[in-house]
């Protein structure tokens, strides 16, 4: 009997699948610090508004351009941004997705500074493109000139960057967009809870792409919602190669009333702040090595001469804490990561800190 195994493309059998954080059964006891969701709903003017999705018509297609959303961040994010420069994804992976439809050709180059997000090398590989990591500066730098001489067609800068939660100087950005032969992917997925953003560097870098995704800051990790930016003629081409209706109506009308409610978010993004502040203070106190983020997370060096970064894992899982531990990656192994939770489920994981710590 043939083997259907033998149909399967060479570079697809040979690679791991991307690992995406645990997402354990919900559990009263529960504290989930691993997936960098937000701790909190959306604001109740946005929850009353999605109320409007009772209405919708299910008979009928979508909008396959997602007009109105393409509308509604135009008129929140400014910088003199239009609609024909925003493509709207399925979740900001799917906006990679598309990125690497449009730019990568078998064998071309693809790189980035890391330790990063771990999807790129994943969907370059899917691509039959040779993805290539180059080492962050010391201080979380960005490695320009690394950059420039990996020679690549697609470059990723991921600003907070993950898992760090570290930014780098957009001078620097810059510098690497007039540099390169290539395209420039500022991927911003936690840049609400940042000092500053990119977008103004869209009108004089034409071969910049800015992603931004609902799910971090606008508490809607659910419903799959990712914009992209970018100068329109590089949109025409990604709309080509976009599933048809890629975004559902309820997704739709959820990033619309979002986008018309932005400003009620920002109390939510200050105490994510306010707690990310608290929670490195306090671990710094009790000997875990935390450098300053600007993300909904923090990455925590554990106590040395202590248990190590998987057996914290595993104690503090053990008493219902989930957070994140990157096994697979050796520049990772003693630390982890921490999504930005509620006050009190922060202050419950400081007090099995303790308890771990003196027993």
């Amino acid at each position: 009997m043939m083997d259907p195994m033998c149909f399967v493309r060479a570079n697809v059998a040979a690679m791991s699948g991307y690992v995406p954080g645990e997402q354990p059964a919900p559990t009263r006891q529960l504290i989930k610090l691993n997936t960098n969701e937000n701790p909190e709903e959306p604001p109740p003017r946005v929850k009353q508004a999605l109320a409007r999705g009772l209405e919708l018509d299910l008979r009928r297609y979508p909008d396959p351009s997602a007009t109105r959303v393409r509308e509604a961040a135009c008129r929140v994010h400014g910088h003199g941004l239009a609609p024909d420069q925003v493509v709207v994804g399925n979740g900001s992976d799917d906006l990679l997705t598309m990125i690497m439809r449009t730019f990568v050709d078998p064998g071309d180059g693809v790189v980035a500074p890391g330790p990063t997000y771990t999807l790129y090398a994943v969907l370059t590989r899917l691509q039959g493109g040779c993805f290539k990591e180059v080492p962050w500066q010391v201080e979380g730098g960005l490695p320009v000139d690394a950059l420039i001489a990996a020679r690549a067609k697609l470059h990723f800068v991921v600003r907070p960057n993950a898992p760090t939660g570290h930014v780098v100087a957009l001078d620097e950005v810059a510098r690497l967009c007039r540099s390169v032969q290539g395209i420039v992917v500022l991927d911003e997925a936690y840049v609400d809870f940042a000092d500053d953003h990119g977008l103004g560097l869209l009108a004089d870098h034409p071969n910049l792409v800015i992603i931004r995704t609902f799910s971090k800051s606008m508490a809607m990790a659910a419903l799959r919602i990712g914009l992209g930016f970018m100068d329109r003629r590089l949109a025409v081409e990604m709309h080509k190669v976009r599933d048809s209706y890629n975004i559902n109506a309820f997704s739709q009308l959820a990033a619309q009333v979002a986008l018309e409610h932005h400003g009620d978010y920002r109390p939510i993004w200050d105490e994510i702040r306010a707690q990310r502040r608290r929670l490195t203070l306090a671990l710094r106190q009790r000997g875990f090595v935390v450098p300053d983020s600007q993300a909904n997370f923090i990455l925590a060096q554990v106590p040395v001469g202590g248990m190590t970064g998987v057996e914290w894992l595993e104690q503090l899982k053990k008493r219902g804490i989930h957070v994140r531990h990157f096994a697979s990656d050796p520049r990772l192994a003693d630390k982890l990561r921490i999504t930005i939770g509620k006050g009190v489920e922060l202050d419950r994981l400081l007090v099995v800190v303790d308890e771990l710590l003196a027993g």
